[in-house]
């Protein structure tokens, strides 16, 4: 099914043409002023530039559109794959680039998903993800910068860029953009993941390249490495700065020639993975410092996906999507699961404040932590504790606040002081409804020095007295 009205921002008679093949109706633009004025009045579907409007047209396009936020913008380029290109139209907010006309057929793919993504918006809760691959992995987020990474995932996913590098800080999603990129690619393929900090030198080689029996002492068995295993799929080495040098020249072999050899072996094996790195580490600055080679460096770097942090002001939109998300999904408190519902804005208000040195690992652990503390069905601001150290402090406060709040003073005080307020400082009723006699209570007002509020004097409070309660004479 096609879209049923399309702008085309082109004198090309074969994007005209192309946009007729998925368009009820087209309307034809001969520049940006006129496409604009054709878009106030129509409310297209999708609009459509060739390769004759540059990036810094699109960017006044879209800041001159009123319609920006629910307008799809389609870029037809030239017959020749230009990535930067693409990359440098993408990052402004345009929805998709074709390279020409060997990549027509993919405008129907693309007004499929436009169609899809409409129908799930109406029939399921999109509303925490911005792009329909997203919720699969899923990643969070609707702000600006989230939006520009998943575009950039596109792009790599579907050119075919080997290896893929990873940047950004602990906890901001690293491994969750590689299975995004998997899903894209190759999603009916394996995908293999390996922590490069997490093994000493030897073990991660063989983890890597798989040993023949009798490399090594304790190799009883021949083993089949992952670059091996993942086959035509995805390998994820994550944290890749941390591989110890000798290790990273062998990796750079595999990533020129495509092949390896196992531990101790002599035979040559195919590398047909697409290989996926990560590091929340600057590599340039490690080069710099002689902890990672430069040559390897070069050869991954050749379009990193840079991951915006948390704390950055592009991504402040999406800390309250994440945190009613966790809330949704979480399961560490069994017996609370769909209870708590959300989350007020003071305690919105505080979790925006604070600036993630975790980021999205961090946030996710601070609504767990405010789930388990949490008796209602909001969660409130004393529930948000990010400091764990103020764990100890808010269990003291709160024993500190209940044995207060036992105080047999205290209560009968607060009984007086509601009997009196519900009846409008009739002192006679106040003493029925107590049990008490008027002498009694007037000893009690002067005891406790109750006094009536010259403001409100007979605002009725929460608690109603439905009998006579008893109350020491």
């Amino acid at each position: 099914m096609g879209l049923r009205r399309i702008v085309v921002a082109s004198r090309d008679a074969d994007v005209q043409k192309l946009a007729r093949q998925v368009g009820q109706e087209i309307f034809v633009a001969d520049d940006l002023i006129e496409a604009l004025d054709i878009i106030q009045h129509v409310e297209p579907d999708l609009v459509i530039f060739d390769h004759q409007f540059t990036p810094e047209h699109i960017r006044q396009f879209l800041g001159a559109s009123s319609q920006t936020a629910n307008l799809h913008v389609i870029i037809v380029g030239e017959d020749e794959n230009n990535s930067a290109t693409a990359a440098e139209f993408m990052q402004i907010g345009v929805h998709d680039y074709i390279n020409g006309k060997k990549d027509h057929h993919r405008l129907k793919q693309i007004v499929n998903q436009i169609n899809n993504a409409g129908k799930n918006e109406e029939t399921t809760d999109n509303s925490f993800f911005a792009e329909d691959f997203a919720a699969q992995i899923p990643i969070v987020g609707k702000s600006q910068a989230t939006k520009n990474t998943l575009k950039m995932i596109k792009i790599v996913a579907k050119s075919k860029c080997s290896p893929i590098l990873i940047v950004g800080e602990t906890g901001t999603g690293k491994e969750l953009t590689a299975k995004a990129l998997h899903l894209l690619r190759c999603p009916k393929e394996k995908f293999v993941a390996i922590n490069c900090a997490a093994l000493t030198a030897n073990l991660l080689e063989s983890e890597l390249f798989g040993h023949v029996k009798g490399s090594f002492t304790g190799a009883d068995r021949e083993k089949t490495g992952l670059l091996e295993l993942a086959g035509n799929g995805t390998l994820f080495l994550d944290e890749i700065s941390e591989m110890p040098l000798d290790l990273q020249a062998k990796l750079l072999r595999v990533l020129q020639e495509k092949e390896f050899r196992k531990v101790g072996g002599i035979k040559n094996i195919t590398c047909k993975a697409t290989i996926i790195a990560s590091s929340n580490r600057m590599l340039k600055h490690e080069v710099d410092a002689k902890k990672f080679r430069q040559d390897l460096y070069y050869r991954l770097n050749i379009f990193p996906i840079k991951l915006t942090p948390l704390k950055s002001p592009a991504r402040t939109d999406d800390i309250p999507l994440l945190a009613e998300y966790f809330i949704k999904n979480s399961t560490i408190c069994p017996e609370k699961t769909g209870k708590i519902k959300s989350i007020t804005n003071m305690a919105l208000e505080k979790l925006q404040k604070h600036n993630w040195p975790g980021n999205v690992r961090e946030l996710f652990n601070t609504i767990e932590r405010a789930i388990i503390l949490e008796t209602t069905d909001k969660i409130g601001l004393s529930s948000i504790i990010i400091d764990t150290e103020e764990i100890e402090n808010h269990n003291q406060n709160s024993i500190s606040n209940n044995v207060s709040d036992f105080s047999l003073a205290k209560a009968e005080k607060e009984l007086i002081a509601r009997a009196l307020q519900q009846t409008g400082w009739q002192k006679t009723r106040a003493a029925s409804l107590l049990g008490i006699n008027r002498a009694t209570l007037y000893a009690k007002v002067k005891q406790y020095n109750i006094e009536k509020d010259p403001f409100n004097p007979t605002q009725p409070l929460e608690v109603q007295f439905d009998q006579p309660v008893t109350i020491a004479k």
